[in-house]
Formats: structure tokens, sequence, C-alpha cells
């Protein structure tokens, strides 16, 4: 069959519209067809243009004129550098030119790390000498290896010359002036390795590619020189290349396609933002000025331009951030010419189509004239003269100040939806966000875009790009996890972070509903860190103890599961008696993956071949994940393939030695980063994604946040050995370069509207945050350029159009100036209604809650708890609202200290062991050794000599407190026949108690008393603790409502406190008001806090100070999430007046109770302390 004729030569189109590039790309496919099943080459450099082209060819055709060409099949999407090595094999042969060219990076990455130790004994060498000292983990050398294939594989790219005057034994630096200038001695060890690369490489391959790409890329260019006129097109070579979208490329790169060229037809669409000539806008223009440019000077340019004089005819824009495009123009204009147009303009007639696609992009706002500046290379003389005032509705271009990133995605959210119903032909798929770190903005896009359910009308369908799998898969991250573990410490978190991917639960048969019930488990078995002591040892912790490791508390399990509560200690081992019956079947599977982390562990620990290293990474995948959905069976085959190339890759580089886990972890999973063209970019919705270079695709509304200064342009800190940083060449990359000449193409993108946001206020005390300069001069730009309609004269209101652009958010979104009582048009708005504060409160007074309407009796302990802290009662009880946060962070370190908690509920058991011990007539002393020694086998204490700290702190106070203890029961030495039953009814509410009264105890006299042990302290630094001896007060005032009288005496660890018999109408009134209070603190917050109340009825300290807080004093407030919830401060607290009210009804009588001793009483509380 005959193949379709195509015009063969470079051909390039220069256009500032994308879109009409794309359309001519299209119309050339359709007019000029491929065979059938012959593959299209396309040659781009994103995802994101890749795909934007597919979806062009895949539209429908429109009666044959315009629209796509139905199908998007049969298409090469390729990177520019992995295409020219297929050009080399094709011309030089396949014999000559491996499939893979061996100084590509991962095969030179990896040739270095066997090269490096080899040649270090040689003197030129000291400098890295002297960076490898000390490289026991070999992170040195990797890290080195993997910037010096960088560093080599530029080298070969924009600096060939270099590579082969060492090549040739000559250490010179090659400017772009030809001056040849000798290495120093400090840098001269690169010409020495690049030597002995080559020598390496020739010693495994063919004489042809063992001399590097530049030798290679010399011959393909001498080859096609010496093709015969009349030969054949070489095979293996496409018919047609395209190159689009692409801003950037070495000239190495273009001298393959203008080559090409004599075989196929190169069709490049050149995205170029002005149609004048624009390579001398700059002082190095020396370097810059082709003979013969394409592009002609704008009309009233003279051609001999004085420097000073360069911004008269330039844009200041242009000039600043157009430095990369201008480069790439001007070395096309090398392999362009009036000749070689003539010849193939006709055939762009033929589809109705030019070569140079320029138009405005309109006059109709800010945004358009702006870019239309840009085309027209307008200075700014002109640009004043030019257009009119700006009308205050513009909005084509926007500002946004805010406090975070998180605010920036609030606001943006915002914005989208205001853009959306102000038009409806808007859609999510028109709206492109970048953002310099795509993964560190990430979690805010899910926070805010994904917070919302799909079913809500302020849901915004988004799909975030360009993220790395570590970043954001669960999968990866636990293999990460696996990967540290000869350098982890096995942490609770650790694990349990390990258990939350579904693909490991899976392995290992848990389900998702079991994972509370083992992390209750985990916690109540003491376990902290390590899988054993010989774990711990391995970190480096000598004589390291096996407590709190997951062996210790694996084996407390599995001993309370054989044995319960009452089997006792076995080997040390204190038995864990929460586990029991079927949920025990849980226990297996845990105990598989210790198991299997300890085996991964001892096998990781030692160093190993690449190929023993594969193997043991594919037993890791199998051994760990079994994946139940496709995308986690992606990332493993993707895992797998992974290694392969590491393999290939050390088998091509022939790397024989050990390497260690460090090193090999850390490639592999680097490797998952690298997408390529594959990962998805337009999915119908609005697309997050990084500001890449070479994204020049339009979009409506294109919209850039996190542009802070020193975020963008991005810095990227040369290597000290990077000897191409200085000596600048036309097409050399660079980060800065990169950033500005997209910053160019994201404003030459917008269609519509600009949106521009950076944090530009310090979260902390509001100060101001510079933008990225780019910004700057953007705003610098505009003010200079227009002015703002009413402010056309104003000499003084130049600032007035960049104060009507910039909008300047608030830090929090629940600001009243988001909700205008007016309805008034403001440019603060929130869709997020729930953000709306109490601005719709009756007026009739704070709300209140319905009386809770209790049908069960209430409890002592109940109402004890109330008074205690009437706020957290209200939130928990009534609206089970539980503000507590558990810290998990706090289960990964054992216990070096024990905080107030942890010692309270230690000393409340010792406390309460010891009075068993006693009233059973068995020794104290030996009860609270027993105790104690079973405190430490659960691993409640710190290791070693700590532990016997603790165990003497813990047990100090008790033989005092006991010998008071023992005294008051001899001052009643009888214990009461039975528990007294408690009942009390209040018809106001009707609110009933019902409950028992214990230890009620008789003297001699028959007369009724209490004693009770307080593991908390009731006197200290000389003052009661009247909050720790509330629970008590309410039990004596129960009971007296039988109209008996009732001593009680508190023994605590530091003194005694005695509350002598009341009358028993008192004491009814006193539960009366409690009632009262509590039915109606179920229904609202009541201002009162009881330490502050406390201090308030003494006087003699600030009430405010124990509730704020102070130097050296931790608030009331700050010990409270429910307080600071309700009452966020003391003004707040006690504004109303009914703090003190409830104070004095509440608190007083025991406030008042704790003076009223009798001499006996006295004397037992004096040695800690007398009165408040």
């Amino acid at each position: 069959m005959t193949l379709p004729t195509l015009p063969s030569g470079l051909m390039l189109v220069h256009g500032n519209h994308p879109e009409s590039l794309r359309d001519l790309l299209v119309a050339w496919v359709r007019r000029y067809p491929l065979a059938p099943l012959e593959t299209e080459t396309l040659l781009v450099h994103s995802n994101g243009v890749a795909q934007w082209l597919r979806l062009a060819l895949a539209e429908d055709m429109d009666d044959g004129v315009g629209g796509g060409c139905g199908i998007a099949a049969g298409l090469d999407m390729s990177l520019p550098s992995r295409f020219l090595w297929q050009a080399y094999r094709a011309v030089l042969g396949r014999d000559g030119v491996p499939e893979v060219s061996p100084f590509d990076k991962p095969l030179l990455l990896w040739r270095l790390m066997r090269l490096l130790p080899d040649v270090m004994a040689e003197p030129a060498y000291a400098p890295l000498r002297r960076f490898l000292a000390r490289d026991a983990d070999l992170r040195k050398r990797f890290q080195l290896a993997e910037r010096l294939a960088d560093l080599f594989d530029q080298y070969q790219v924009y600096r060939a010359d270099w590579l082969a005057a060492w090549a040739a034994g000559d250490d010179v630096l090659i400017k772009a002036t030809s001056d040849r200038q000798p290495l120093s001695d400090e840098q001269r060890w690169q010409a020495c390795l690049w030597r002995s690369l080559l020598a390496d490489v020739a010693a495994g391959e063919g004489e042809l590619a063992g001399q590097g790409r530049a030798v290679v890329h010399e011959a393909f260019l001498r080859r096609v020189d010496a093709w015969p006129e009349s030969g054949e097109r070489p095979a293996g070579l496409p018919r047609r290349v395209i190159v689009f979208g692409i801003s950037s490329m070495p000239r190495q790169s273009l001298e393959v396609l203008a080559a090409l060229a004599r075989w196929a037809q190169v069709l490049m669409c050149v995205h170029n933002p002005c149609e004048h000539y624009w390579a001398d806008i700059v002082a190095d223009k020396e370097l810059l000025r082709a003979t013969h440019s394409r592009q002609q000077r704008r009309g009233g340019a003279r051609a001999d331009i004085a420097e000073e004089n360069l911004h008269l005819f330039a844009h200041p824009l242009l000039a600043a951030w157009g430095k990369q495009g201008r480069d790439f123009i001007g070395l096309l204009d090398e392999h362009d010419s009036d000749t070689a147009r003539a010849g193939y303009l006709q055939h762009f007639v033929d589809i109705r189509q030019r070569i140079d696609l320029f138009a405005s992009h309109g006059r109709e706002t800010l945004l358009n004239q702006l870019q239309d500046d840009i085309r027209d290379l307008r200075p700014l003389s002109q640009t004043r003269a030019e257009w009119p005032p700006v009308a205050p509705g513009d909005d084509s271009i926007r500002f946004h100040i805010a406090h975070s990133a998180q605010r920036e995605v609030e606001v943006l959210h915002d914005q989208l939806l205001a853009a959306f119903n102000a038009d409806p032909t808007l859609r999510p798929r028109d709206v492109i966000v970048m953002v310099p770190d795509i993964d560190a903005y990430a979690p805010h896009i899910q926070a805010v875009f994904g917070l919302i359910d799909g079913r809500d009308p302020r849901f915004i369908p988004f799909s975030i790009a360009d993220q790395g799998l570590r970043h954001h898969d669960p999968l990866i991250n636990a293999l990460g996890k696996l990967l540290d573990l000869p350098n982890g410490r096995v942490a609770v978190s650790d694990v349990l972070d390990l258990l939350e991917v579904p693909a490991l639960r899976s392995r290992f048969g848990i389900d998702e509903d079991a994972l509370p019930l083992l992390q209750r488990w985990i916690h109540g078995a003491k376990v902290r860190w390590g899988l054993h002591a010989e774990h711990r040892q391995s970190l480096g912790l000598p004589d390291a103890p096996e407590g709190n490791t997951w062996l210790f508390g694996l084996r407390r399990m599995l001993l309370g599961y054989a044995v319960g509560a009452t089997g006792g200690a076995w080997h040390d081992i204190e038995p864990f008696d929460e586990i029991g019956g079927l949920d025990a079947a849980l226990l297996g599977p845990l105990v598989q993956l210790l198991e299997r982390l300890d085996a991964t562990w001892r096998a990781f620990s030692a160093d190993a071949m690449p190929a023993e290293w594969c193997a043991r990474l594919r037993r890791l995948m199998a051994d760990f994940f079994a994946p139940d959905d496709s995308a986690d069976a992606f990332t493993l085959q993707r895992l797998d393939q992974a290694l392969l190339r590491w393999q290939d890759a050390c088998a091509g580089a022939r790397l024989d030695s050990p390497l260690p886990l460090a090193v090999v972890g850390e490639h592999w999973l680097a490797q998952l980063d690298d997408s390529g063209l594959s990962q998805r970019f337009f999915a119908g919705s609005v697309t997050f994604a990084t500001l890449m270079p070479m994204r020049a695709i339009p979009f409506r509304h294109v919209c850039l946040l996190g542009l802070n200064d020193g975020d963008y342009p991005r810095t990227r800190v040369p290597m000290d050995f990077d000897l191409m940083g200085r000596d600048y060449r036309p097409g050399d990359r660079s980060r800065r370069e990169d950033d500005r000449y997209l910053f160019l193409e994201a404003l030459l993108s917008a269609r519509e509207r600009l949106h521009i946001s950076w944090v530009g206020r310090s979260i902390n005390d509001n100060t101001v945050r510079p933008p990225s300069v780019l910004v700057g001069q953007l705003c610098d730009h505009l003010a200079a350029g227009w002015r703002l309609a009413g402010h056309e004269e104003d000499g003084a209101e130049k600032g007035a159009l960049l104060r009507a652009l910039t909008i300047e958010h608030r830090l929090q979104p629940f600001n009243p100036d988001y909700f205008p009582a007016s309805g008034a048009d403001s440019p603060l708005f929130t869709y997020a209604h729930e953000w709306r504060i109490a601005d719709d409160r009756p007026a009739g007074g704070p709300p209140q809650l319905a009386p809770p309407g209790r049908g069960e009796p209430l409890r002592i302990a109940e109402l004890a708890a109330f008074l205690r802290d009437p706020v957290k009662a209200f939130f928990r009880q009534r609206l089970h609202v539980d503000f507590d946060i558990d810290d998990p962070a706090s289960e990964d370190h054992e216990p070096f200290d024990l905080d107030g908690l942890q010692k309270w509920s230690l000393w409340n058991e010792l406390i309460t062991r010891q009075a068993e011990a006693l009233h059973a007539g068995l020794p104290r002393e030996e009860a609270l050794e027993a105790t104690l020694a079973r405190i430490q086998r659960r691993g409640e204490l710190a290791a070693a000599a700590f532990a016997d700290v603790m165990i003497d702190d813990l047990a100090a106070p008790m033989a005092d407190m006991f010998e008071r203890y023992q005294k008051g029961l001899a001052e009643w030495p009888h214990e009461a026949p039975h528990d007294e039953p408690v009942s009390h009814f209040h018809p106001a509410t009707g609110l009933r108690i019902d409950d028992w009264l214990r230890d009620i105890r008789l003297d001699r006299d028959e007369q009724r008393g209490r004693v009770v042990l307080e593991p908390s302290d009731a006197v200290k630094k000389g003052k009661y603790q009247r909050h720790n001896l509330v629970k008590h007060w309410l039990a004596h005032l129960a009971g007296h409502l039988g109209g008996q009288p009732l001593t009680t005496l508190i023994v605590s660890k530091a003194g005694n406190v005695r509350f002598e018999p009341l009358e028993p109408d008192e004491a009814r009134a006193q539960i009366d008001t409690l009632l009262a209070t509590w039915q109606d603190g179920m229904g609202r917050p009541l201002p009162l806090a009881i330490k502050t109340a406390f201090a308030w009825l003494d006087g003699s300290t600030s009430a405010k100070a124990v509730y704020e807080g102070g130097y050296m004093l931790t608030g009331e407030l700050e010990s409270s999430p429910y307080l600071r919830r309700a009452w966020p401060g003391f003004d707040a607290l006690t504004a109303s007046g009914e703090f003190a009210h409830l104070a004095e009804a509440l608190l007083r009588p025991l406030f008042t109770a704790t003076f009223v001793e009798s001499s006996r009483s006295r004397k037992a509380a004096a040695p800690a302390g007398d009165q408040a």
C-alpha cells in the first residue's frame, strides 16, 4: 500500500494563543493524515499539555471543517530526551547505540556508586575525600553520586564541548565566547572523574556509546550530513514529529530535530508571547541576537537602541520574566529563514491557517489589556496613553491577602462559588489552581474542598495533580515505615498507622472495626516502643530493658488470656486480664504482624547485593500487603517494576558490592514520584497542580496561590561544583528563570480572570509579609500603567487602583465582617454559613435548653461531679460533647515521669489495697510492697533505678497517712451494721436522690462518723484544696438527710479535714439549692469555675490570676477546654454577676465548714497547714 505523501522539513509556527496552535495542529493532522495504524509522534514536556491535545484530537468532527478528529488513538506522547535517543539509534544503527544510554542518569548513578571508592586515592579527589569521610551507611556517597549523575547528564546536553575537551585530557572550561580557562585545582576532579567514567563504560559498551551522549550526538550529525541525497529514510524514524507546548529546549535537541527534517515532517508549534522581535530588550543581547530573525521590529522602533533607552521600547514584564522564552526563540531563529518559510507556507494556506498566529486578547478588561500590551511589546509610556481608566467593577485581576495557606484555600472556595453563581456557563474544568508546592497545599485543599458532601450545592468537584505517591498513598507511607525498621523505634503510633492501611489489614485478616479494641489492649498492656530489648540495643541503648516493648505487652496479653485476673504473675510477667471470649481471636493476627516485623527487622539489618535486596523487598510486599482494590494492586505492580529497573541499572553499571537499606529504600520509593506523562491531569473538575514549566494551557480562570516572598520564584541552592552556574549560555535551564517565565505563561493563559493570593499577614501578630517579587513587579506595572476611574487626575492617588484590586482577608472565616447585617455588597463574603455567629440569637437573652426531663434518680457522685465542674457536666451530660482529646504521641514514650493524673491513679490503687489489708487484719506494709511490685511489672514505672525513685516517691506519704487513718478509726471504733440508704425528693424540680452512704462508723456513744481516704492533697502549701473536698462534702450533706448528725474525717496524703455535724434542715436546704442549680446547669453552661470561686471567696489571692493564669501559674481556664469554650476570660465569666451569686450559694458553706473544727481536728491538720 502506498503511504500518503507528507511534505518534509522543519516547519515553525508561532502564536500567542495556545488554543490557536492546538486548532492548527488538529487541522494539520486531519489534512495530512498518516497511514492507518501508523503512530503519530508528539513531543510534549508535561502531562497537562499531553492530555489537552488528546482531548482536542478526540473531539467530534464538525462538518469536516472544525472540531477534532473524532478519535485520539495511535498517539505516542513522548518526552524530547527519550525520543532523541531513539533517533540516534535509528540513524547510527542499533548495533552501535544500545537501547538505553550507559550515560543515562539511572545507570550513571550506580556506576558512580561503584567507581567513587576506587578513584578516591588519587590526589585530584582530595575535596571529595573530605566530604565522604565518616560515611558508614553510604548515604553521603549515594547523595554525591546522585548529584553528580544529574550534573554530568546536564553537561552532556548543555556543555558537550567541555566533556570533549576533558576526554582529550584538556582540563579547561570553554566560555560562551570560546575562551578557554583552566579548571581550578578544587574542581579538577570533575574532568578526572569524567575520564574514569568513559574508561569504565568503554570496557563494557560499544566504542561509540562508550564515549558519551555528546559524542553520539556529533556522530549522528555527521551521519546525517553524509547520508546520500537519494537514500531512504532510516528505519525506525517516524514520518512526522510534532513538537507542542515546549518553551525551552537545548541547542542539542533543536539540532536533532532540524537534522530529522531531512526525512520527516517536523512541525513545531511555538507559544510566543510577543509578535514583534524582542530578543534585544535586555543588556546581554550580544548572546541572543541572531543575524536573521523571524520576527520584525515593532513599528517605530529603531534598529540601533542604546542600552540606557531599552526600557523605552520594551514591555517591562516581558523583559523581567521572559529570559527563557527569549533564549528559545533566539535559538529557533538559527533554524528558520525566509526561504524555508516560503517552502511550507502554502501548505498552511491550504488549510486556511497562518504560520504566525498572533491575535489580540481583547480590550475589554484590565487582564486583556495587559496581555495585549505584552503581545504588542507596548512600552509603559504607550500603555498610559492607550487604555482608558479601569472601571471599579473590573474583577479580571484580583489580589487576595490571607493569614495562612488554609485561609487562602478557604477564600478561593468562596471566590469560585461566587464565580459559578455569576456565570452559569463557567464549569469546574474551566478553572486551574496552581501552587508552588502541591504537596504542602494538598491537606488544605482536602480540608476545604473535600469536606463538603457531594449533595451539598456548595460542592465543587476537584482533582489534585502532580502529587508524589509518598505524600498521599497510605500504602507507600506504610512501606516507608517498614523500610525504616532498622532505624525506627517501632512505637505504638507506628504500628497503629500500619494497621490503618487496608492492604495490610487484609493480609493479616484484621477488620477495621477491630482497631479500637486492639488500641485499647495495646494501651492497657503498657506497650510504648521497641520490638524487644535486642531491638532497643541495636539503636544504641545499652542494657536496654524489656519493659514497655511489644514483646513485653504481647506476653502480658497472652498470659492474661491464659490465666485471667486471678492467676497472678508468672516469671515477672503481670497478666493483662481484659482479653477473653471470642475477642481473643484478634490476638492471633497481632502476634503474626509482630513476628513478621521482627523477621523483617532482622533481615533488613544486614547489607546485601542488589539481587538479594530485590528478593527481600518483594518478600516484604508479599508478607505485609494483600491488595483489596485495583489502586493498591497497581501501586504494588509499579513497585515491582521499579525493582526490575533498578536491578537492570545495577547490572548495567556492574555494581556488585553490598548496599545498605538506607540507600536502597530511599531510591526505590523515589522512583515512584517520577510519573512522566502518565499522571492524570484533566478530570472534568477544578484542577489543582504544581506551578510547572511548559504548562501554558488556556483556562477561563487561572488561580495562583502561595506566591509568598521566598517561596516563589523557588530557590534552589546551586551545588558549589556546578560549573554551569558560572557560565550562562542561551538555552540553559534555571529554576528561577523557569518560574519567572511560568508566571508570564500563567498570566497569558487566563482568559477571563486571574486570581493571585499569598500569605500577606502574620498569623501571630498580623504584621505585613511581602509577596513574591514577581507579584510586586506586576503590581508596580499596573499602578504605573493604569488609573482607577475617578482617580485619573489625582497624582496623590496612584495607589487607588491597587487598593481596588486587593482584598485583605480576616484571620478567621467566622469574622463578623463576612456576615454584614445590612446585606450590602462587600468584597468580604463567605458561603460557609456554618461560621455565622450569634447574630441570629433570640432577643430575650442567652439561649437555654429545655429542662432535661430526668427519668431516673440522681446519685451523690453525679451531683458532686456537677458541683466540681458545672460547665463540663453541661457539655458532657446534656450535649454529649467531649473536648478532652488524648494525645496519641504520649503512648510512644516510656514513663520517665508521672503526671498528676497518673500519680493520683497509682496512689488511689495503693491506698485502696492498703485499706483492704488493714480491714482484713493483714499487714499494711506487705500490701504496699505487693501493689508496688505489681505496678512495676505492669510497666507503669520507668526502668531500672528510675523505678526505685518512683517507688520511693509513691510510698513516701503512706506511713503517715495510714497512721492518721488508724487514729480516725479509733475515734469511731465500730462499723455500722449496714450501709445507710439516702433518699430525698425536691418538689420544685421533681428531682430525686436515691443512693447509699457507705463507710458509716459509730463511736462509743453511738454517734455516727465517716473516716474516708483521699488520694489528692486536702492541704497544700498551707492552704486547703477545697476543690478536692467537694465529693466528701456532698456525702456529708447527704448523711444528714435522715435527721441524724454525722461527722466526716477526710484523711489525705497531706493533712486531715473534719466536717462537723450540721443542722438537718440546713443540709436539706443546701441539697435543694444544688438540685435546682443542677436543673439550671443542664440547660446552659453556668458561669462557675470552682478554683476561681474559692479564690474569690477567700479574698487573699487574685481570682482573675487563678482563672486566667500568669507567670509560673497555670490558670483554671488553660486546664479546661470546656471553660475555654463557654467563658474565654475572667471578665466574661463574671460580667453578669451570676458568678458571685453561685459561689455564695453553692460553695460558701463548704468554704466555711473547713474552719469549723474542734480542737482535736486542729491538732490533726496542724502539721500540714491550717487554713486557707
